[in-house]
């Protein structure tokens, strides 16, 4: 079994799919974990610090399906892909945790701050690699990077609050933009190279 705070981050994690960031209380998450009430606090000095804690650990899973594609050695264009849509599908399974990650953070959390930096990384040493193998457009790989992550948040956003389906809005699932983009993009890449 895992420490006692991995077990608290865990039922806060299941506190905020259940209820939202407001169902998380450091009392609560103590009684789900079997601790005294104090027990968290040995852990976290508060909610925001225990909140910042789930969110990295979301960022962690995010990196290690990120590097799990790189380690399939898939060609990048199919890495890229499948962690563009594994992202939505992460997105549209934890709405709330998608939303915690990628809210206003008020707290400062050197764990958050290095889970989404090592993330952000190698995203854009992944778009970089789809760049050197002509599957994308050259230019600069960072704002490459955050126009498929806008893209593809924006989509699994719109998704959530049912302004996006195949048979509705928009004619599409937030796959079938992610798709349609790269598809764009590849032929701009074709065409300048």
């Amino acid at each position: 079994m895992g420490s006692t705070r991995e077990a608290l981050v865990e039922a806060a994690a299941q506190l905020l799919d259940e209820g939202g960031v407001e169902a998380v209380t450091l009392r609560d998450v103590g009684r789900l974990v079997g601790v005294s009430h104090n027990a968290p606090y040995k852990h976290f000095a508060g909610k925001q610090a225990l909140l910042a804690a789930v969110a990295a650990r979301e960022l962690q899973g995010l990196h290690a399906a990120l590097h799990e594609s790189l380690r399939r050695k898939q060609l990048p264009p199919m890495a890229l892909r499948t962690v563009l849509h594994d992202y939505i599908g992460w997105a549209l399974r934890y709405p709330a945790r998608f939303k915690l990650v990628f809210g206003p953070w008020t707290v400062d959390s050197a764990e958050l701050a290095e889970a989404a930096a090592l993330t952000q990384t190698t995203f854009v040493d992944l778009v970089a690699s789809a760049q050197e193998v002509g599957a994308l457009p050259p230019g600069d790989s960072v704002r490459l990077a955050s126009l498929l992550r806008a893209l593809t948040h924006g989509a699994a956003d719109l998704a959530l609050a049912g302004h996006l389906t195949a048979d509705g809005k928009g004619n599409a699932t937030p796959e079938d933009l992610v798709d349609d983009v790269l598809r764009h993009l590849k032929s701009a890449a074709t065409s300048t190279g």
